[in-house]
């Protein structure tokens, strides 16, 4: 069976997967971001958004990997303290179940904490494990200085990176964007670039394609979506550049309702399986 072969791991399927959930929206906040700085009359004039969310939201993804139930991925918000301020705590963790984790387990756990009022990350947690591979990473950020300090605690070892414009983590990115941009804003079949602080590869820039509004239908019925297509590298995991295709929530929650991707052997798809305290209406279209 594909998924046995080490050749294939397993997590170079769920982490693309689980990143592609929490970078969903990244693509939103660079057509915002262009359409600032080519109406700067309109930037000046803002207006308070409704955010998309509060503590309590909790987002359950089932993943498919061929006929397989392969894993489940949640993101939960709380509230939390650091240093004294109040933030936005999200945790997010990545489960191999049933068939899939006899042969390959994979316990993953994403955390960051984030300002309540701008959106600023202040701490990403990152700790896998997967098959045997472990991994122990914190990114602290320092705004006033710039800089975010990279902890790797499994190799005791640390790294500094200069922070560049509005840089994210992975987790807060997703958080951050659906706060901060206007549909009306997207273009279509334009390609947008990111920048997000993750891992000791350091700052990358991650693109995506606005493809415009699909009908989807779920466990919960039929739901706008507005589809995006995110440009990764071809050949290693996946079948080609644009193999990635994924679908968010065209309402005021913006969430992940699906995502589907092309591998170099099979196909695997992630859907939104349940959820609890959204901040507004999940809009459902009813026949």
């Amino acid at each position: 069976m594909i998924i046995l072969n080490r050749k294939f791991d397993m997590k170079k399927i769920i982490v693309p997967i689980f990143a592609a959930i929490t970078l969903s929206l990244t693509a939103q906040y660079a057509v915002n971001e262009s359409y600032k700085n080519n109406n700067k009359a309109e930037s000046i004039k803002e207006t308070p958004r409704t955010s998309a969310f509060e503590p309590g939201e909790w987002l359950k993804f089932r993943v498919h990997y061929g006929f397989l139930n392969a894993s489940y991925a949640t993101l939960h918000v709380k509230n939390n303290m650091v240093d004294s301020i109040p933030v936005y705590h999200v945790v997010g963790k990545g489960k191999t179940t049933g068939f899939a984790s006899i042969f390959f387990k994979v316990d993953d756990t994403y955390e960051s904490y984030f300002d309540k009022e701008d959106g600023k990350p202040y701490r990403f947690v990152r700790k896998l494990y997967e098959g045997g591979y472990t991994k122990d990473v914190e990114i602290n950020f320092d705004h006033k200085k710039e800089v975010a300090v990279l902890n790797d605690k499994k190799n005791n070892k640390k790294l500094n990176f200069t922070l560049q414009d509005s840089v994210q983590d992975l987790i807060s990115a997703f958080y951050y964007l659906r706060n901060n941009y206007e549909f009306e804003d997207l273009v279509l079949g334009e390609a947008l670039e990111l920048k997000v602080l993750y891992d000791d590869d350091g700052i990358y820039r991650f693109k995506l394609k606005y493809l415009g509004k699909e009908i989807l239908k779920t466990k919960f019925g039929k739901v706008e979506c507005l589809k995006f297509q995110p440009l990764v590298q071809s050949g290693r995991v996946f079948k080609e550049q644009e193999s990635l295709a994924l679908w968010v929530s065209n309402d005021s929650n913006k969430i992940p309702i699906r995502i589907k991707a092309e591998l170099t052997v099979g196909a695997i798809s992630a859907d939104l399986d349940g959820y609890n305290g959204l901040k507004h209406q999940f809009k459902i279209i009813m026949d």
